[in-house]
């Protein structure tokens, strides 16, 4: 283990690289929904499966990712997602319908469901428990600069290229974190000859699937109240239901339930997976509002997002080096509060708003978030044992991703449903991103409640 304390650092940076491509493509695209759909003939609610369909795949291929990690070596598993996340890339590079770039979403989204939880349980590898926080705010960073400064990248793209340049010049950045994985990656844990429990999988998938299913099919039927989104939504949570009394009954779980007996771990999970709901909606809408309501060019609303998304990256660093001083129970707070002053001001957009508004809006809802997301991350997953820390990190992942596909999908839903109900297309898109906002608001909220009953974990117990 001193060994891999002493090459933590060279271990570290080809996994911060792929999982900052594979969030950067979470958003990026966010940014060319306009322009996908004037190409394809589709609406928005078409072109939202583009990040929906990505989450959903995460959320469905993420919880395997325990007994990937226990199968396989660290090295094969990083070597295969990057493989998906290269070929994925490519294909959307290329791809000349709606169906072959929602394919390649697919193909993208492996590589991430596999990078993701094993960044995160190789940092709980390699760096002792009382220098975590500064370790997770590099995770922090990735997992909340990325998805934020996607759609401003991908902005000043389409101001001279096509959509599809969004992801040729992913493609470099790719095969430098694969060279350099291959180089100096070592495993982190030892090889288990277990089995994946095929049942277990099967009830996952329905599990995760239909709810987020469900509730994106609603942003195409314009309703939460379809037929289908009742079947969805309903097959799903039973196959949920089913999924945990499996996983409570076997010897050796494909997930270990019992991260659910730590009450730090619990409270995390509920307060990272609203934060999750509240950034990625809010990236949904806002590209959305200031190209279709503002009427901004591509570039200028990327480049309104630029300041806080760099603001942002320096606040998770700031943020974790604070962790590992202060601990949660001041920041988490802090960082709800921050956000619920941001949403509340953005209830208020309308066609008249201007520029500066929205940029500060920004900045103080991603200051908010890299508040929020490490430091309750962080102590969530230190409360676990060491036995535990896949199983953690993976349900701590899986639900990340389903929140952020049902808040996305919420979030268009609430949208497409207010602006049918006001002639004026105009009027009507304003006051549907401001009755999505609410949505965000209300999670802030509860979220801010729930956060003071935190409590540090001890730097100095028994892993």
């Amino acid at each position: 283990m001193s060994n891999l304390y002493e090459k933590r650092n060279q271990i570290v940076i080809p996994f911060l690289i792929a999982a900052f491509i594979g969030l950067f493509n979470e958003t990026a695209l966010n940014m060319a929904f306009v322009e996908i759909g004037r190409d394809f003939g589709i609406e928005p609610s078409t072109v939202q499966w583009l990040t929906t369909g990505y989450l959903l795949v995460l959320g469905i291929f993420v919880p395997v990712s325990a007994f990937l990690m226990q199968r396989f070596t660290t090295r094969q598993l990083f070597t295969a997602a990057l493989s998906f996340s290269i070929l994925g890339t490519l294909i959307a590079a290329l791809a000349p319908t709606f169906s072959v770039l929602l394919i390649a979403r697919i193909v993208q989204a492996l590589g991430t469901a596999i990078i993701i939880p094993l960044m995160t349980t190789v940092i709980l590898m390699v760096y002792p428990i009382e220098k975590r926080g500064a370790a997770m705010g590099k995770i922090g960073l990735v997992i909340v600069f990325a998805p934020a400064i996607g759609p401003t990248f991908a902005g000043v793209i389409l101001q001279e290229f096509t959509w599809h340049f969004i992801f040729w010049v992913t493609i470099p950045f790719l095969l430098i974190a694969i060279f350099v994985g291959i180089r100096f990656i070592e495993n982190v844990s030892e090889v288990q000859p277990t089995k994946l429990d095929v049942v277990s999988f099967i009830l996952s998938t329905i599990g995760f699937g239909g709810v987020v299913y469900g509730f994106s099919i609603s942003g195409d039927l314009g309703t939460f109240l379809a037929k289908e989104v009742y079947i969805a939504v309903g097959l799903g949570l039973v196959s949920l239901v089913l999924f945990t009394i499996r996983q409570l009954k076997m010897e050796t779980p494909m997930l270990n339930l019992k991260v659910f007996k730590y009450p730090m771990f619990t409270l995390a999970l509920f307060i990272v997976l609203a934060a999750m709901m509240m950034l990625l909606s809010v990236m949904v809408l806002l590209p959305i509002y200031m190209q279709r309501v503002l009427l901004m060019v591509p570039m200028i609303a990327g480049l309104l997002m630029l300041p806080g998304g760099v603001i942002n990256a320096l606040m998770s660093v700031v943020a974790g080096n604070l962790f590992d001083k202060f601990g949660p129970r001041a920041m988490v707070p802090t960082g709800l509060g921050l956000a619920i002053i941001s949403l509340f001001f953005l209830t208020t957009i309308d066609t008249e708003t201007s520029s500066i508004f929205i940029i500060i809006m920004h900045i103080l809802l991603l200051i908010g978030i890299s508040f929020i997301m490490m430091p309750a991350q962080t102590n969530g997953l230190n409360e676990l044992p060491r036995e535990l820390y896949m199983d953690g990190t993976a349900i701590m992942n899986t639900l990340q991703q389903v929140a952020g596909a049902i808040g996305t999908a919420v979030a268009v839903t609430i949208m497409s449903i207010t602006a049918a109900k006001n002639p004026d297309p105009y009027l009507g898109l304003v006051d549907g991103v401001q009755n999505s906002i609410i949505f965000g608001l209300v999670l802030a909220v509860l979220a801010f409640i729930i956060s003071f009953f935190i409590k540090r974990v001890s730097t100095v117990q028994m892993k």
